[in-house]
């Protein structure tokens, strides 16, 4: 899957062109709509619950656990998808997602947890694997290189809308018509994402790659590159975990409630503003280089929150992280693209989703422990991805060029 990369500028690979390419703009739109239960499921589990007057303990640990296994169930599906096509799995696994948020209500989770717990459980690990499934019709739907790095970018900016819309969609819906009305519109937000894009017809005949070698039961996990890059993504993934208690921790410190919102939305407004940039222009060299550039850029732009600043400063500095996030999202997929085995692409993006995801759960659950490391931690740890980012260039580099 080696592609190469140019080095001029892009020829038609503005955002209008790619925008412009047959089916694109759906299935980013559907893409993008379908995955808004990832943002809203955590709040509106714990609006419920708080709703029933349970605990808020209760309610960190189930809005907790659907996001484990959203995380695991991804690779799982992703599997599937590479041996069975889009249909055949995206529209069970969001029929039974969505029966699982309408069904949790009614199970009373504060009086019986334990019904309730299945259908988180259900919800996550059900989660269509849309992310990945779209990121592997890239080549299909643009087999331009510039026009598909563009449409990445675009794809890994807008990403961060999910966790801006979707807090605010389910905060919306319960505070206007009840805690049970947002999962209701969770519910019909997956349902709607999902349609559009498995009704695209890219999706719905977009066939897995024909191999008669036996599936191995590790899966892309088996290619050494891969590993590496999963393992440095998580290490993304608990600095961006840490933020919300990070901004949380912050907001009370100085007495000042709105930074515990505004800090996690200037991280994705920076994250926006910086995916878009990246994606306008054909950078030099391949993509494990501009992986190795984003890396240590994210990590390196966490430092200006060591000295707890004012909240005004707090904001400006939750921006200068995020402007190298999408860029090292991008060329994670980039990296992805080129080292997944044929066949198994959908799973391998989905791995990629899923380590972030694990990151996320662990770095709020440390960043809880130790809210006062908050900066360290969002500092530090990326680091650490940097560091494995620049051993996956040394070790992979004469492949990633290839």
């Amino acid at each position: 899957m080696s592609t190469t990369t140019a080095c001029g500028p892009a020829q038609g690979s503005g955002y209008r062109a790619v925008l412009g390419s047959p089916h694109v703009a759906r299935l980013l739109g559907g893409t993008l709509i379908g995955r808004l239960p990832t943002g809203m499921a955590p709040i509106a589990i714990l609006l419920l619950v708080r709703a029933e007057h349970g605990p808020l303990a209760l309610a960190g640990a189930l809005g907790a656990l659907y996001g484990l296994a959203s995380a695991l169930g991804q690779p799982l599906l992703g599997r599937l998808v590479d041996r069975h096509g889009h249909t055949q799995v995206l529209v069970p696994a969001t029929i039974a997602a969505s029966t699982a948020f309408l069904l949790l209500p009614c199970t009373g989770p504060v009086r019986h947890p334990v019904l309730a717990v299945p259908a988180v459980l259900v919800a996550g690990l059900a989660a269509p694997p849309l992310e990945a499934s779209l990121r592997a019709l890239w080549p299909v739907l643009l087999p331009d290189t510039d026009r598909r790095r563009a449409a990445l970018a675009l794809d890994s900016s807008t990403q961060g809308l999910v966790f801006v819309a979707g807090p605010l969609l389910a905060t919306g819906f319960a505070a206007s018509a009840g805690a049970t009305a947002a999962l209701v519109a969770t519910a019909a937000l997956g349902l709607l994402g999902a349609g559009l894009v498995v009704t695209a017809d890219p999706s719905r005949t977009w066939t897995p790659t024909a191999t008669t070698a036996p599936v191995h039961w590790s899966g892309p996990l088996r290619v050494p590159g891969l590993r590496v890059l999963f393992a440095a993504l998580i290490g993304t993934g608990i600095a961006l975990g840490a933020v919300n208690v990070l901004a949380l921790s912050a907001a009370e410190h100085h007495r000042a409630g709105w930074l515990a919102g505004v800090m996690p939305a200037a991280l994705s407004l920076g994250s926006m503003l910086g995916g878009l940039a990246y994606g306008r222009h054909a950078w030099p060299g391949a993509p494990a280089k501009h992986l190795v550039a984003a890396s240590i850029g994210f990590a390196a732009g966490w430092l200006a929150l060591l000295p707890d600043p004012a909240p005004a400063v707090a904001v400006l500095g939750a921006v200068l992280p995020g402007t190298f996030l999408a860029p090292l999202l991008t060329a994670s997929f980039l990296t992805v693209d080129r080292l997944a085995p044929d066949g198994e692409a959908t799973e391998a993006f989905a791995w990629l989703v899923a380590c972030i995801g694990v990151g996320q759960a662990v770095g709020t659950g440390l960043a809880s422990l130790a809210a006062s490391g908050g900066p360290e931690l969002v500092a530090l740890v990326p680091l650490a991805g940097a560091a494995a980012a620049l051993w996956l260039l040394r070790r992979f580099d004469h492949h990633l060029s290839a």
